[in-house]
């Protein structure tokens, strides 16, 4: 199945974020820790709302541990 992009990601793929993987805790707060330790800025984007009847709708909308989407791009000098 290949994932719909939405008009949110283009915008951040022209500032120069790329778009990593979709994660919750633990393994959200990990990653953004090794990102930002590799020196990459981080940017947590709640994920695209689920079509009707996508079997990904509950993990995707389960507010005890929700998921996002990470992305990241190098620090800017300056």
């Amino acid at each position: 199945m290949m994932e719909q992009r939405s008009p949110r990601h283009d915008a951040l793929r022209a500032q120069g974020w790329e778009r990593k993987f979709a994660a919750s805790e633990p393994r959200l707060s990990e990653a953004r820790e090794e990102y930002e330790a590799l020196g990459f800025e981080v940017l947590l984007e709640p994920p695209e709302s689920p079509a009707e009847g996508d079997e990904c709708a509950a993990c995707l909308q389960d507010d005890l541990n929700p998921v996002w989407v990470i992305y990241t791009r190098r620090r800017q000098t300056g």
